[in-house]
């Protein structure tokens, strides 16, 4: 099996190169054609489409991972167009280019697509509804990816961090070692979940999939298990982080509300995701955050 992976230097793909190099030949693509450490990987920018063109014909691959994505939730409401080619229309030219080749695609959704009025666990199924530009072309890609006809597995996943990359961790840790005290937004709730988990969880269905079409195919929820506010989950880094040496002290931290707190992008204030569909295809028991945080913070601490 050969497999195209865009988005190598990211904080999910940056994992996707460990996990899953064992499942075949692996093509790792980044926008300025370098890994992390400086070797020389092939050069793919989703914002222009000859680019992504002439690396789908050249890596030729049987499945391509797009783990590259315009994240910047906040940007995103002054650079729409930006944002919508990056994560819409990037996806209709991967999803018509695999369908042509009959190959496979894995894409990397988000809690965004809903609008975080809910009150338990949002389903594959429950109706969307973004609240800003990032949400929007998010879904919008789901729905390009869909239309294409090719085999697909969209993951949507939340709240995303890991040891390197920008990410709300490495940004309390940082803070923690400037201030003294610290307001952390604490109405807000969904499942921390680690780079590394969703590339290892990735993996899994991959290889599970070369054995059952239908298992490659669909929407399906993956974030860590349990579910905590911002401030709860600043509050548990903070713990672990002095425990492990990497802060000589716990700032103080205030809970405040999202009003309190105003950003360009409205988020969503219930971001909690119903991963019951994943384990029940692939077998795999999504353990609790406060895992992924402990694992994070070990490699954190070297």
């Amino acid at each position: 099996m050969k497999i195209l992976l865009l988005g190598a230097n990211g904080q999910v793909g940056f994992e996707l190169v460990r996990s899953l190099a064992p499942l075949g030949e692996l093509v790792c693509a980044t926008r300025d054609g370098t890994l992390r450490g400086g070797a020389p990987c092939v050069s793919a920018d989703l914002d222009n489409a000859n680019s992504l063109a002439a690396v789908l014909e050249f890596a030729n691959a049987d499945v391509i991972v797009n783990a590259a994505a315009y994240t910047a939730v906040d940007r995103a409401e002054d650079e729409p167009q930006h944002a919508q080619r990056i994560n819409g229309e990037a996806l209709l030219e991967i999803g018509a280019w695999a369908a042509a080749h009959r190959a496979r695609v894995v894409h990397y959704s988000t809690d965004y697509v809903f609008d975080g009025r809910g009150t338990r666990p949002y389903s594959e199924t429950d109706a969307t509804a973004p609240l800003g530009v990032y949400g929007a072309s998010k879904l919008a890609g789901e729905k390009a990816l869909r239309a294409s006809g090719c085999d697909h597995l969209i993951l949507r996943t939340a709240w995303v961090y890991a040891a390197r990359g920008q990410n709300f961790l490495r940004t309390m840790l940082r803070l923690a070692r400037e201030r003294d005290a610290l307001r952390v937004v604490n109405d807000q709730r969904g499942a921390p979940t680690s780079a590394r988990l969703i590339a290892d969880a990735t993996a899994l269905a991959l290889a599970l999939a070369r054995s059952s079409s239908d298992k490659a195919q669909g929407t399906y929820h993956l974030v860590a298990g349990g579910d905590c506010t911002w401030f709860d989950f600043a509050g548990a880094i903070f713990a672990r982080a002095q425990a492990a040496g990497l802060i000589e002290r716990t700032p103080r931290l205030l809970p405040i509300s999202t009003v309190e707190y105003p950003t360009p992008a409205r988020r969503p204030a219930y971001s909690v995701l119903n991963t019951r569909k994943f384990h029940d295809a692939f077998g795999l028991h999504l353990p609790d955050w406060r895992q992924g945080l402990d694992a994070v913070i070990g490699e954190l601490a070297g």
